[in-house]
């Protein structure tokens, strides 16, 4: 399984759309095999080919900080599940969900910094 986690530095980005890069960890056995990093678009998340990028890199699975609908429809047509309102840093977030501690907080990001031009 490949769970992707928009990032800045090492933690989890809070918005989905603008974060720095994706790391996405490869786990065996509910273990972190491997951790590689994915640039991130520049622009909006939800209206990049972002989503079918992560897919055809294996991912499965986000877990995000903030995500907004528009994203997370696009992750779910191409086959990956969404956790929202994740924070800290991006490996105990994964470490969080493979312990089963990890809960998707149901928000969904309405609104955006001043100067987003995206409209979810």
């Amino acid at each position: 399984m490949k769970i992707a986690v928009p990032t800045v530095g090492d933690q989890v980005d809070q918005h989905f759309g603008h974060c720095e890069k994706y790391s996405i960890f490869t786990i065996e056995e509910k273990t972190i095999k491997a951790e590689k990093f994915m640039e991130s678009p520049h622009g909006c998340g939800c209206k990049s080919n972002m989503a079918s990028k992560l897919a055809e890199n294996g991912v499965e699975l986000l877990i995000a900080g903030g995500i907004g609908d528009g994203a997370v429809n696009v992750l779910a047509s191409n086959g990956i599940k969404t956790i929202k309102g994740a924070s800290g840093a991006a490996q105990q977030a994964v470490e969080l969900f493979l312990q089963g501690k990890l809960v998707d907080s149901g928000d969904i990001c309405h609104s955006h910094d001043s100067g987003h031009l995206c409209q979810h």
